[in-house]
């Protein structure tokens, strides 16, 4: 099975903010997939379904950006997941809003909810889709510019982020993930 985490802040006041593209991801492929992201599991959210013969699970942690990893960790616990099979997505400061990156492992690079999967896990090794949000103009304290809403001039940047996030995913259900960076790190 394949399972894809998104990373966000519950509730509807974080619902657009720059740390929340991950769940807007995960939000966008359930649609796409047909899968309802409504089971509470593992401290989180969780959807289950076939895409292109494949399993697939879609998880949003519920537990806070800094605390994903517990998510992660329970939903690997209980599952049996394998590292291999994940693909993390988040927000990232030093990607180009409206850009997409793919890894399969390094650091956290700062970010907290990679942080804690880094911890919960033990490993910085995982597929992983950064998803630019772009570094606040100087002197804007980070936290309050990634709790932020995007502004309505980056929408159409934001949604087509967001689409090519969802067939890079759609395409590593099939491929092996090297491949997939080789076609949309670009």
């Amino acid at each position: 099975m394949k399972w894809i985490v998104g990373l966000g802040n519950p509730g509807t006041a974080y619902a657009g903010t720059r740390h929340n593209v991950g769940f807007m991801a995960v939000d966008a492929l359930a649609k796409r997939f047909g899968i309802s992201v409504t089971q509470s599991k593992s401290k989180g959210l969780l959807g289950e379904g076939n895409v292109a013969g494949t399993k697939v699970a879609l998880l949003k942690p519920m537990t806070f950006m800094n605390l994903s990893g517990e998510s992660v960790r329970g939903y690997m616990d209980y599952y049996k997941a394998n590292l291999e099979d994940l693909i993390v997505v988040y927000d990232d400061l030093d990607t180009e809003i409206g850009k997409i990156r793919l890894r399969y492992q390094g650091s956290a690079g700062g970010h907290n909810g990679i942080k804690s999967i880094i911890q919960h896990t033990g490993t910085q090794i995982f597929n992983r889709v950064r998803m630019g949000i772009s570094r606040p103009e100087p002197g804007m304290n980070i936290a309050d510019y990634v709790l932020s809403n995007f502004p309505k001039s980056e929408a159409d940047k934001v949604a087509s982020m967001v689409d090519q996030t969802c067939d890079a995913i759609e395409y590593a259900l099939t491929h092996p993930f090297d491949q997939t960076m080789a076609k949309y790190n670009r």
